[in-house]
């Protein structure tokens, strides 16, 4: 089957989707003279003047909760012909309902997320798991009716602490817009000749080396961390990790890392541990694919760091 590219537009009633969709849809540059099915999941202040379209190849559907399905998808996408679907998807429906009900020929090509910026600090204390749904998968995170006194830097740290993926733009009553500048420099000098990692910051440490793992390709770091083994695995290999929160507790993870050791030590689950180890980018079958693959020069056990969460505040 023809694959289908998807566009996505997330965030809350009366974020700036609709207005930032029929903008788009108007626009001769986004008109590629295919069918384009247009699926509606809520229905906000704005409303949809497809006269204005650039063309005649957009057919307009409001989507229940309910027919949000595999078979309702396919079904509306044959309908339409569709080469193409821009949803605008329901800011209080998690985003695994959408990836469940995808058809097999669909394929994700952009996903876009809009906040109201005069109420998405309200949002992000009240409904945080909601917030981080729609931004974890965000390529672009628009704020919209920013405002000169609101700070670019608190928005910005809510963002960053969810996920460095997205770009960011402040857009201010009136049109005026500014794209994100601020550089977030990572708390630990990476050309050391040994990265220390400093307990608080082992989840910064993480998700930069599975952001960009190609750059840590040889370098030595030293590190405080928790034991995983099981029956499985060779003697002298265990997993060494934290547990990460990067939003709130229902995404509590244990997130770690492949290492070979020669101590003779009898690690267990469960044991704190400071290692020092060279990480060389090279396949695994605990990964199942390339990862990061730490051979420990030192190793030892250690106390548990004071707050054994690793998190990103």
């Amino acid at each position: 089957m023809q694959e289908i590219p998807v566009y996505l537009f997330l965030g809350f009633l009366d974020a700036g989707k609709s207005k930032f969709i029929q903008e788009t849809l108007e626009d001769e540059r986004f008109d590629s003279e295919q069918n384009t099915l247009v699926l509606i999941c809520e229905e906000g202040e704005e409303e949809y003047v497809p006269a204005r379209f650039a063309g005649d190849r957009y057919r307009l559907v409001p989507l229940a909760r309910e027919e949000l399905t595999m078979q309702t998808l396919a079904r509306l996408a044959a309908e339409a012909a569709a080469e193409r679907v821009v949803i605008e998807y329901n800011g209080m429906w998690e985003l695994q309902m959408f990836f469940n009900a995808m058809p097999e020929n669909w394929a994700v090509a952009q996903v876009m997320t809009f906040f109201d910026a005069t109420t998405f600090l309200q949002y992000n204390q009240n409904m945080r798991q909601l917030v981080y749904d729609k931004v974890q998968y965000a390529d672009m995170v628009v704020f919209n009716r920013f405002r000169g006194e609101y700070s670019k830097e608190q928005f910005h740290k809510i963002i960053r602490g969810m996920t460095r993926r997205p770009g960011i733009v402040y857009e201010y009553l009136g049109g005026k817009a500014e794209y994100d500048e601020i550089v977030d420099p990572l708390p630990y000098d990476i050309n050391a000749e040994v990265i220390e990692i400093d307990d608080r910051d082992y989840a910064f440490f993480y998700r930069d080396l599975v952001e960009e793992t190609q750059k840590y390709a040889g370098k030595v770091v030293r590190f405080k961390g928790l034991v995983a083994v099981d029956k499985s695995m060779k003697p002298g290999t265990i997993v060494i990790g934290r547990h990460i929160m990067t939003c709130c507790e229902a995404d509590i993870a244990y997130s770690g890392l492949v290492c070979l050791h020669t101590s003779g030590l009898p690690f267990h689950t469960r044991d704190w541990v400071i290692v020092t180890a060279r990480i060389d980018i090279r396949y695994h079958k605990i990964y199942g694919q390339k990862g990061p693959v730490l051979t420990a020069s030192a190793i030892d056990y250690a106390a548990p760091p004071e707050q054994e969460l690793a998190t990103f505040y």
